[in-house]
Parts: structure tokens; sequence; C-alpha cells
């Protein structure tokens, strides 16, 4: 895939986004908060991550875009609840002050409760998807978005700050809190694709460990970053006395561990159906591996 590739993709996303929160019709600037993050850039990885997947399995990627909007909205949601005072207390991110320096603290949790809920409302009434679909579309959503999935690794995250943790323990923080949406990406192309179940496997294995890729090169970008590349301030692990896979395994270690879990990934497309073109998806292991930011 080339860079034109991704960057048509993520046009049509941004422009679809940018339709997806009309003005409000009670009279409030909530709306105007919903978008101030949802609009503001971003690589746009998870949703790209899902249409590319769509069409791999030789369906019409446009069949997910509302899967891809809904993605979007629970992750911009997230970031905005996470840079919360009580939370990781940023004051930027992607280079821009976050929802709550602008909006408050109190419309910065609003605008988020409202994303959330919006991201299910859209696939509801999407009319291009069987009832059945939208159905387990929703149910894995749910799922990877709740307490067993992205809020449930936060909150492992968050009580597991200033104690020292095993690498079992990291790893399924980083499952549920990183992997969960990175997961749904694949296998809401899977739903809406529907192909063989040895095919689904495969995919559902090969977003696992694009999920632990992604939040190892995170803890190593916070000890090596370049923050201006990074839209934040690294260090903020170390600060926070949190525990990650440099602080378990050391720089070379978590190296290590990033290169194995790009190996297993490989290897999952490889055993895919010939019929099958996996570049783009080999394209996004490589994104994850060497990205800067």
């Amino acid at each position: 895939m080339t860079n034109n590739k991704m960057n048509q993709l993520i046009k049509e996303i941004n422009q679809l986004l940018g339709q997806t929160i009309p003005h409000s019709s009670l009279g409030t600037d909530l709306e105007d908060s919903m978008r101030y993050s949802l609009e503001a850039g971003g690589k746009r990885i998870r949703p790209v991550l899902l249409l590319l997947t769509l069409d791999m399995l030789s369906t019409d990627y446009k069949l997910g875009y509302t899967s891809a909007l809904s993605l979007e909205m629970i992750h911009t949601y997230s970031l905005i609840h996470d840079d919360l005072p009580p939370m990781d207390n940023d004051d930027y991110r992607r280079g821009k002050l976050t929802n709550h320096k602008v909006y408050g603290e109190w419309k910065a949790i609003l605008a988020g409760d409202a994303l959330l809920t919006k991201a299910f409302d859209v696939i509801v009434n999407d009319a291009n998807l069987k009832d059945s679909v939208k159905m387990n579309l929703i149910k894995r959503l749910s799922f990877a978005s709740g307490h067993l999935g992205m809020v449930g690794g936060q909150t492992l995250d968050m009580q597991s700050e200033g104690s020292a943790i095993d690498l079992n323990t990291l790893e399924h923080i980083h499952h549920a809190k990183t992997g969960a949406l990175l997961k749904f990406a694949v296998m809401a192309a899977v739903d809406i694709s529907e192909p063989e179940q040895n095919v689904a496997d495969l995919l559902e294995t090969y977003s696992e460990h694009l999920g632990l890729m992604f939040q190892i090169k995170d803890d190593l970008l916070d000890v090596y970053g370049d923050e201006t590349k990074l839209g934040k301030a690294t260090g903020s692990d170390i600060e926070n006395d949190k525990s990650t896979y440099v602080s378990l395994l050391g720089q070379s270690g978590a190296e290590e561990k990033l290169q194995s879990h790009t190996k297993s990934a490989y290897e999952c497309l490889e055993h895919l159906p010939k019929q099958y073109d996996t570049r783009n998806l080999e394209y996004v292991i490589e994104l994850f591996n060497n990205r800067e930011s």
C-alpha cells in the first residue's frame, strides 16, 4: 500500500466524521466539544485497518464506513477521558490543547459520554447492513469498549500505578486497554464479510499481535520518541511510576518483544488462503513497527 492509498482512506474517514455530529437542537455547544476532539487529526489507524481488512476479504470497504466511524468515536471519547486530571492529566493531545483545557472538565466528560453513545447510534442506523450483522457489530463493540475491554484495561492500568506487576499482568492490561479496539477493527470486518472460520481465527490472532505491538512501541516512544512528532511530552511513564515493557524488560528486551510479535503477525497472514492479497495488512505491521508517533 502506498502512502497515497492510506491518505485517501484517511481523507474519506475525516470527511465522514465531519458530517456525523450535527449542530445542537438544544442550544448547547456540547457538539463543538465533541467535534473538537473528533476532528483533531490523528492517524486514524483503527478505522483504516477496518477498511483495509474488508478490502483484503474482497468486500466493498464502504460497507465498513459506519463501523469505522463508531470505532473512531469510541477511541476519541477514551482519549478525552484519559487526558482528564484524575487520570493522565495531560494538557496537550496531538499538539493541541486537550478537550478539558478548552471546554472545561465537566463538558469534556459529557463530550466523551456523548461520543460513546453516538457510536452505537451510527451502526444501528446503517441501512446497508443486515440486522444480524449490526447486532454482531454492536455486541463486539460493546465488549471491546466495556469493563472487560478498554475500560477494564484502563482500570487495571490505573490500579497498577506505583505497584510492581509482572509481564503477564501487563499483557492482560494491554490486550484490553490498547488491543481491544484494534481487535475490533479487524473483527468488525470479519463480521461484515463473514469469511470461513479459519480465516476469522487467523485474523483474530493477527489483531491480537498488532495490539501488543502498538503498546510496546508506545512504551518505547515514551523513552526515546520525538516530542514534536508525538504531539505530547515523553517520560510520563517514569514520572507516573507505571510498569511498562521497557521498565520490566529494559529497552533492548522491549525491542525484542516487539520483533517477536511482529514476526507472529506476519505468520498469521502467511497462513491465510492464497486467494487473499495481504500486502496492505503487511503494510500495517510495518507501520506499527516503525512508527514515530
